[in-house]
């Protein structure tokens, strides 16, 4: 380190599904300052989810504001502006910078004909011509099932032309809030791999231009790309000026909110893995070389250096699917749910929770998959429902677990745990049943992402090094598998990919496009 990193303060922005995080974090990663404040998921029509970027921007100025004005860090202090957050969305951005219309979410699938014509055939629902080109190029290939960029931006330029007409650049929402912050577009292979367009075989700085062909977008509404990992100018003046700091305040590069996990997690080293219970969950680590597991839509994505890969897979409804628990079905907060699970044994009493609420994405790639309950009787209880949920988000985990190991080429015998579900014990203990590992949990887990962005400040300023890291990141606790529930769990995760097996022809023929 050259300078003492508790005294430089980051204004970090952590997009979830949910609504923005805004925090104000010292670069050895203390967090001084942070508010969540929620922004509504609109859903018009079947398929589509969308939210209202201006109300993002709105948000994370006014929290900021009151960081500042209460005094968390001071305002002198506060040196660079990172972004991080949700990804495979959306914004048509107009050249003042402002939203033309609104994000279409990760979840949106309603424009899923449109990629369906580019890619789709008959090996893994792929055209395998174009299967071969886009996995060569770029790592991956859009979803013909739609819930990806590709899809959303020919969603506004076939069904919405008014928007794409005052639409000057198509970002993602990491992407839209650093270009605001800065005053000018930027986006990088880091931000915009979830598009399947950028070339990484080279110096990652440019699109494939036959894919970008193929897919019809108009390439001059792609953003410039530069590295990955950098800075990209000063805050912007009439930023500056709304809150209150100075215009030589560095913007740092918006990065995918795996890429904030991998930093945030500690676990830096190629094959050292982590596991994000976010609204979705995932298992990433580094890897060293660029590769494709289509038949378990995993993929690598570009990470931080020149030659860093990142594995990139996703259950689409974790954390979500407590929190549709808890609103549609069980009173209670968070923290009474989970006491409220403990009263249920190991294995819910038989009853099995199918985490499919927003489809599947990895290991088995159908929009259509649903969620719902098995093994339920009449003596079954509130803490057996609860707790099944918590298992069954675990329990898909346990079936990635596989498939990401034999990816990543090594066996994870501890895997570091983050995001909000990670606060709860027994949501760590139970994963760590599950899997069969050591999970071992992070400090403050909740607040991982936005420590990731800050230190990914610190790195773009050259404060830090990659090698300061993990010391930087302490671990709160550790939890190892007891063996005495492992048969239990086992069984169950031999069960879950039989049920869904079972279900798949139900789920298309009663497929419902929310």
């Amino acid at each position: 380190m050259t300078v003492d990193p508790a005294r430089w303060a980051v204004l970090t922005v952590d997009l979830g599904t949910g609504g923005p995080k805004t925090s104000l974090v010292t670069l050895d990663g203390t967090i001084h300052f942070s508010e969540f404040t929620a922004v509504e998921t609109e859903r018009p029509s079947p398929g589509r989810a969308l939210q209202d970027a201006e109300e993002w921007w709105r948000q994370i100025l006014a929290s900021a504001r009151r960081g500042l004005d209460g005094g968390a860090v001071r305002r002198e202090s506060v040196r660079a502006v990172a972004v991080t957050g949700q990804w495979s969305s959306v914004v048509p951005t107009r050249a003042d910078l402002s939203p033309a219309g609104p994000c279409r979410m990760w979840l949106d699938t309603s424009a899923s004909r449109h990629s369906q014509r580019i890619v789709g055939g008959p090996v893994l629902g792929y055209d395998p011509r174009w299967l071969t080109a886009w996995l060569r190029r770029t790592a991956g290939v859009p979803s013909p099932r739609g819930g990806d960029p590709v899809s959303h931006m020919l969603g506004f330029q076939h069904d919405e032309p008014g928007i794409a007409a005052g639409t000057a650049h198509y970002l993602e929402p990491v992407d839209h809030l650093t270009s605001r912050f800065a005053g000018r577009v930027h986006a990088s292979a880091a931000s915009m791999c979830g598009t399947w367009l950028v070339d990484i075989r080279d110096d990652r700085t440019a699109y494939a231009s036959e894919l970008v062909s193929r897919t019809g977008i108009d390439p001059g509404k792609l953003p410039p790309l530069s590295a990955s990992g950098g800075v990209v100018g000063s805050l912007a003046p009439a930023v500056a000026a709304v809150l209150g700091l100075a215009d030589d305040v560095a913007v740092v590069a918006g990065t995918p909110d795996l890429h904030a996990a991998w930093v945030g997690s500690g676990a830096l080293g190629i094959g050292q893995a982590h596991l994000a219970i976010s609204t979705t969950s995932w298992i990433s680590c580094a890897v060293a070389a660029k590769k494709t597991d289509a038949l378990h839509s995993i993929a690598t994505v570009p990470g931080l250096t020149p030659e860093g890969h990142l594995v990139a897979d996703n259950h689409e409804a974790a954390g979500a699917s407590l929190t549709w628990l808890r609103s549609q079905v069980v009173d209670g907060s968070y923290e009474e749910l989970c006491d409220e699970a403990i009263h249920s044994p190991a294995g819910s009493n038989g009853v099995l929770f199918q985490p499919w609420l927003a489809g599947m994405r990895s290991p088995v790639d159908d929009r259509s998959a649903r969620g719902g309950w098995t093994g339920m009787s009449l003596q079954t209880t509130r803490a057996d429902l609860i707790r099944s949920v918590l298992e069954g988000v675990a329990l898909q985990s346990r079936w990635l677990l596989g498939p990401v190991e034999k990816f990543a080429g090594t066996r994870f015998d501890a895997l570091r745990i983050l995001g909000g579900g990670a606060e709860s014990d027994l949501w760590c203990q139970i994963h760590a049943d599950a899997l069969g590992r050591r999970v071992e949990r992070v400090r403050e887990p909740m607040a991982a992402q936005s420590r990731g962005a800050a230190l990914i400040a610190a790195l773009a300023l050259g404060i830090i090094g990659f090698d300061d890291v993990p010391a930087l990141v302490p671990v709160d606790r550790a939890f190892v598998p007891d063996p005495q529930v492992t048969p239990v769990y086992d069984a169950l995760a031999r069960e879950l990919p039989k049920v869904y097996s079972g279900l798949k022809g139900t789920f298309s023929r009663l497929r419902s496009p929310r």
